[in-house]
């Protein structure tokens, strides 16, 4: 499916669900960016991700879109406060039933993701796996 066919059928899906009421403005804050990524290449592979540009579209049609302003310093805070010496790659909102989640690098260099909920506490960490 092209890109802009991708961002039609997003906007699309996030208009019906926010109309029929079921995102909240905490799961899908005003202030995010959009973002569209390609699944794969031409030839089948894994395209290299930018972590500049948000993650994906969840089994649940919830698109993770950056966080920007004073929702992503606040999930910043939250996620280095969890664990010291983390580099920060990307904050969004999450598709798989956290608010939100950010994507960081441990000290030690693993991987991971931080999940948080609306009010910005820690609720989880996942390590490994594809997208961290």
């Amino acid at each position: 499916m092209n890109t802009i066919r991708k961002i039609a059928a997003g906007a699309t899906l996030i208009g019906a669900l926010i109309g029929g009421g079921a995102l909240t403005a905490a799961a899908l804050p005003a202030n995010a960016a959009t973002s569209t990524t390609s699944t794969t290449t031409p030839d089948g592979s894994q395209p290299a991700r930018d972590e500049s540009k948000g993650g994906h579209v969840g089994a649940n049609g919830v698109t993770e879109v950056l966080l920007t302003g004073d929702t992503a310093d606040k999930v910043t805070a939250a996620a280095l406060a969890a664990n010291p010496g983390a580099t920060i790659q990307r904050v969004e909102n999450d598709a798989e039933g956290a608010t939100y989640e950010a994507h960081i690098v441990k000290s030690d260099g693993t991987r991971a993701t931080v999940k948080l909920d609306a009010s910005f506490n820690v609720t989880g960490t996942e390590t490994g796996g594809p997208g961290h």
